[in-house]
């Protein structure tokens, strides 16, 4: 039987934890042989156990083109046996005292959404567009030839987490000038990369998704605006992610959907 292979990037994320444990309990409950691949900047802890069926592999990357290009070429033996990829960088905002040094150029900027022009930083627009535009295209890019189709190569899905604010036709409230722009620029990309997979990879469908509020780091400031009963949870989030990528049909065209799987506006 053939072992397929699932990558998960960005894998030290609320969403991307609940979203290897699903996948771990699925595979292991059905019996199929299946390598789950988790990429993170830093040293990941998962609460599962290898067993007969599932195996894991844990990646460290520092998320730069040359670190991305040197873990996509270590993973090329996967060539045409990955059948699922989630990428699930993604920032919104920050504070300097709750962060790891880094050498961004932001490491003395709290970043937050902004609320009015004024509140504009060039620097912190540079790097909500390197987590949330940039690193996620690299990956497409140097993954793109271990998606290259062989003799036993099946349906690929390809999840991207994305934003409803990233929707351009659905903006009716303004503000947050950066996460929106990154997102819509997320978006972009991964629309124009469906174009030319139609023509390369026939078998690959691209999803750019996007889960909702969900209790992590990333919405934890903002979750008291948050409607009852439309705060998820990952776990919640992460099956029905999942579930999408598995039922999605493989259209020569990027989707952009909600935890649903309701259509949103580009």
């Amino acid at each position: 039987m053939t072992t397929n292979t699932y990558l998960i990037i960005g894998a030290s994320s609320g969403i991307a934890k609940a979203v290897i444990a699903e996948l771990f309990s699925r595979h292991t409950e059905q019996q199929i042989p299946t390598n789950i691949i988790c990429i993170s900047q830093g040293q990941l802890s998962i609460p599962v156990v290898t067993n007969e069926f599932v195996t894991l592999e844990l990646i460290e990357c520092a998320y730069y083109c040359e670190s991305i290009e040197t873990v996509s070429q270590q993973l090329y033996r996967y060539r045409g046996a990955i059948v699922r990829v989630f990428i699930c960088n993604g920032v919104l905002h920050r504070r300097v005292d709750q962060q790891p040094h880094t050498n961004s150029g932001t490491e003395h900027l709290n970043i937050a959404p902004e609320k009015r022009i004024e509140d504009i930083d060039a620097q912190a627009l540079k790097w909500l567009f390197e987590a949330n535009s940039i690193t996620p295209m690299m990956w497409l890019k140097y993954l793109t030839p271990l998606l290259s189709p062989n003799a036993n190569t099946q349906k690929c899905v390809v999840s991207v987490l994305s934003a409803r604010v990233g929707s351009i036709s659905d903006n009716q409230l303004g503000g947050w000038y950066g996460y929106r722009a990154s997102k819509a620029a997320l978006n972009m990309l991964i629309k124009t990369t469906a174009i030319e997979y139609a023509r390369r990879l026939k078998h690959v469908k691209l999803l750019a998704f996007h889960p909702g509020t969900t209790d992590t780091p990333l919405s934890k400031p903002f979750q008291a605006n948050v409607a009852k009963g439309k705060l998820f949870t990952p776990e919640f989030v992460a099956k029905q992610l999942i579930d999408i990528a598995d039922k999605s049909d493989v259209d020569g065209e990027a989707s952009f959907v909600d935890w649903a799987g309701k259509s949103i506006t580009w």
